[in-house]
């Protein structure tokens, strides 16, 4: 006999966490037969034995009683009515497929059988043969048959059911529909006779039993997780597969995907994804690949392994490293102004600027220039380092590469791995308290979508910590990102849940992005074209927080996340500059930071200034220091107090000097545009005319009167606005600029031909 009765290919099935069937592929050889499954239901054990083989426990394998019986009636009847099998020979008979019914076949399965007996359980023997009798069509097995004429679980079927399959195997050609339905019912009532008869079932069971309904024709099998399945198929193909699917959330979050593609389609948007992850375990509990329909559109691609460009959505990350290293505080000013480094000009989305803004506020607000000026003061190779310590496992080529645009969507990355960052930082801070301010390398731990996983052993050793302190500022800044417009009043309902949230879009509107994080659950969506294509309006912002959101409402509310006390203090803040306060500040908030922040430098805006008593600016040399008043006062470089200026109302300029005092204030005077030795491309206007350049520039005094010079040619002067359009020839030039009390600015650039 051999060592392995079954050799037949066997269909893929996976089940969600409760054991629930939510996909199954067929057998290569066309069958839907299940991989073999050692768990027997009571009720269709008592049914097949009943009906195949009453003395099925205390015979070795034959039953001569049966066999002489069998014998008897052939040799009456004159042909052959019953074969006398034991459910053990039938056995034999299933893995010998395709032998004929000789008397040397009989005996081969008589030897087979007893040899079976002695070397396996009853249990495994039923289970051989529910795994592997024939159930009409290419239906073969117990549990491929529940669900392909029933829809649920073997173990869940009636006394009806399980003795409607109980009755298949023997004549299998009975089920197919509207052929033979009589036949098929008789069988079935004579078997719960049977059952009633042996006192396995009550009368009233047995009658009620009677009223059920045959199957009609085969149902469709679940096919509710299809882009996980072809993930899972890759490696247990064949195999029955246990995962950590919740199929009541996999299902509702399929019908939000597709309820969203409906309106998406219309802008021709075909494909989005989407995720939610248990931040305790790493285990993915929904996973929509894809949107559902044919290949038309890529929906055969599973764009959650897919490396898409990241857009946003690693802002987050640069600012919690620089939080985690000390080199900001929430709050710090960033310069937000017109940008241009080594040939590189961000702007941001509204192509507004303010002068400066709180690094917190530029990263819920999602502005570009402050924050890739942040990445140029943190360092690219540092940040470049920190993503590949983060698993970021696409972010593969070297931060030259990139470049700065590495910030803004230059690198490309997966849903699977940005969430997976999101995840292993929610653990983080969940854990901090519980470890009592320490870090646990466990808890960096790699997704999973497998039940019983191995693959857990596999720690993320690799991955460089982030302070929690950091972390739970950062999700403090991502709170106040601004939701969609139906969840814009969020605030004002105690039901809803806050959430840190992030949406990142591509350039040219190719991937609209949305990650967002609660203690409990961290979910990732992302929604564009699988074949890159982009598409006016496909942004994070409208086309992937919807998705978000209404996935968060199918959530608990779990709360907040507990802050991690020990690793912040309580410090004086500058309100204005966001830095450590000095002396001079005003106003001074109290507030809690990161202790790494302890070392920032601070506050470098506030500056000492003299006046005398009808507030003009004096110094020592007009005005006696008994009669001074001393106070601070927040100053800007000139560049970003233009811009400040207009979008905030309380910011004062300096006081003027007195007349008679001399002006000792550096620098009142920058230029905007251009920078230093820029090459200026001239472009034809519509009527064919060559373009002018508009050249700006900042003065602290606005009233103050600038003078425009070309390679020492006087060009003229401008008061209050410092702008000035001038046709200027090809090649190298010299811009000199003069205010009206001799501070002077030169500036060299070249201009090129646009047509050349």
């Amino acid at each position: 006999m051999p060592s392995q009765l079954f050799t037949n290919p066997t269909s893929s099935v996976i089940e969600d966490n409760d054991g629930n069937l939510i996909g199954a592929r067929i057998a290569e050889d066309g069958q839907w037969r299940f991989p073999h499954n050692n768990f027997i239901p009571k009720k269709f054990e008592q049914c097949i034995i009943q009906f195949e083989d009453k003395n099925f426990y205390t015979h070795p394998g034959i039953d001569l009683v049966a066999t002489c019986r069998a014998a008897y009636q052939n040799i009456t009847a004159g042909r052959i009515v019953s074969g006398g099998s034991t459910i053990t020979m039938q056995v034999i008979r299933l893995a010998r497929q395709g032998q004929g019914r000789t008397l040397t076949e009989k005996f081969i399965e008589l030897i087979w059988a007893t040899r079976l007996e002695i070397s396996t359980s009853k249990q495994k023997i039923l289970s051989y043969y529910a795994s592997n009798a024939p159930f009409g069509g290419n239906v073969v097995g117990l549990d491929a048959a529940a669900w392909r004429y029933y829809g649920r679980n073997a173990n869940k079927l009636s006394w009806a059911e399980s003795a409607t399959l109980a009755v298949l195997p023997n004549a299998p050609s009975l089920i197919f529909p509207g052929k033979n339905h009589e036949k098929l019912l008789a069988k079935r009532n004579r078997l719960l006779d049977k059952l009633a008869k042996s006192g396995i079932i009550d009368s009233l069971t047995c009658s009620l039993s009677k009223e059920e309904e045959l199957p009609q024709k085969p149902l469709r099998l679940p096919n509710i997780a299809t882009h996980l399945h072809n993930q899972i198929i890759k490696t247990n193909k064949g195999e029955r597969v246990k995962t950590t699917i919740d199929r009541h959330l996999q299902e509702k979050v399929n019908d939000i995907i597709k309820n969203h593609h409906s309106q998406l389609k219309h802008n021709e948007i075909h494909n989005a994804a989407a995720l939610i992850i248990e931040v305790e375990t790493g285990n993915i509990v929904t996973y929509v690949g894809n949107t559902s329909g044919s290949n038309e559109h890529g929906n055969a691609v599973d764009v959650i392994q897919a490396p898409r460009s990241t857009g946003s959505i690693l802002k987050p990350l640069l600012y919690a490293a620089m939080l985690s290293d000390g080199d900001i505080l929430p709050q710090t000013i960033v310069d937000d102004v017109p940008t241009k480094i080594s040939g590189y000009a961000p702007k941001n989305y509204n192509l507004k600027y303010s002068g400066v803004v709180a690094a917190n506020k530029a990263l819920s607000r999602s502005l570009n220039v402050p924050i890739v000026k942040m990445l140029q003061s943190y360092g690219l190779q540092k940040f470049h380092h920190r993503l590949q310590k983060l698993n970021l496992k696409t972010i593969n080529k070297p931060a030259s590469h990139y470049g700065l645009t590495i910030i803004l969507g230059g690198a490309e990355s997966s849903l699977w791995d940005i969430t997976n960052v999101y995840t292993n930082f929610s653990r983080t801070l969940n854990h901090f308290e519980q470890y009592n301010g320490q870090y646990n390398l466990n808890d960096y731990l790699p997704h999973n979508f497998l039940f019983n996983p191995t693959a857990l052993e596999e720690k993320m050793a690799a991955f460089n910590n982030i302070s929690a302190s950091a972390i739970f500022l950062t999700y403090q800044a991502l709170t106040e990102v601004n939701r969609p417009e139906n969840e814009a009043n969020w605030k004002y309902f105690s039901d809803n849940q806050k959430i840190a949230w992030k949406t990142g879009t591509s350039f040219g509107y190719r991937d609209a992005w949305a990650v967002g994080t609660t203690p409990k659950y961290v979910v990732g969506v992302w929604v564009g074209n699988a074949d890159g294509e982009g598409r006016p309006g496909l942004t994070g912002i409208s086309a992937a927080a919807p998705i978000l959101f209404d996935i968060f409402n199918l959530l608990p509310n779990e709360g907040w996340f507990n802050k991690p006390y020990d690793e912040m203090q309580k410090v004086p803040i500058c309100r204005k500059s966001g830095m450590r306060a000095t002396d001079i500040c005003h106003p001074i908030d109290s507030n809690w930071v990161q202790i790494s922040g302890l070392k920032t430098a601070p506050c470098k805006y506030h500056q000492l200034i003299h006046t005398d008593l009808s507030g003009m600016r004096v110094n020592s040399n007009c005005e006696d220091v008994n009669n001074m008043k001393h106070q601070g006062w927040f100053v800007l470089p000139p560049i970003q107090e233009w811009y400040y200026k207009s979008t905030d109302p309380t910011y004062t300029k300096l006081p003027p000097y007195r007349s008679d005092c001399q002006n000792f204030e550096a620098k009142p005077l920058q230029l905007i545009y251009p920078e230093a030795n820029a090459i200026i491309y001239i472009p034809l206007e519509m009527n064919g005319k060559k373009g002018k350049v508009v050249f700006e520039a900042a003065h602290r005094k606005q009233s103050s009167n600038i003078y425009w010079h070309i390679d020492n040619n006087y060009v003229g002067q401008t008061k209050s606005i410092h702008e000035m359009g001038l046709n200027i020839k090809e090649g190298k030039h010299v811009l000199t600029l003069v205010d009206e009390l001799g501070n002077t600015i030169t500036r060299n650039f070249t201009i090129v031909d646009k047509q050349h």
